[in-house]
């Protein structure tokens, strides 16, 4: 999780989200929101991991692989999550708007998904670096 955190701090100009993406104890995908940047709103951390993640194996199941994201994904990240059968999620910051792997819905509920999720991690460290965000921009 201290990688994602570090991964949001570079996101400048975005909301502040990094995700990474673990297979047998490697990083095989790293990244941060980059919607802004890109002007493409499917362009959030959890996505674009996923589509790192996806050519470095040359695959669409990851399966064997574990996401870590510095906030809870929303509905577009979490079905694209379970879609690419990722066996576990860590994440820090709960999301009380969007979240979909628990706070506000838990899309794993729709398709019986037996995926792991674990919320909290270095939740504080994560929280500040939203609430610093959107002062900020105040």
């Amino acid at each position: 999780m201290k990688r994602a955190v570090e991964l949001a701090k570079k996101s400048f100009g975005e909301v502040p989200v990094g995700a990474l993406i673990i297979k047998d104890g490697e990083v095989i995908a790293e990244t941060f929101n980059q919607k802004e940047t890109t002007n493409d709103v499917t362009a959030h951390a959890e996505i674009l991991a996923i589509r790192e993640a996806e050519k470095k194996l040359g695959r669409w199941r990851l399966d064997d692989c574990e996401l870590y994201v510095t906030l809870e994904p929303c509905p577009m990240c979490a079905w694209a999550i379970i879609s690419a059968r990722i066996k576990a999620v860590y994440f820090g910051s709960y999301d009380k708007n969007y979240g979909a792997l628990g706070s506000v819905i838990d899309v794993r509920k729709l398709v019986n998904s037996k995926m792991k999720v674990y919320g909290g991690i270095m939740e504080d460290e994560c929280d500040k670096i939203l609430k610093d965000y959107f002062k900020e921009l105040r």
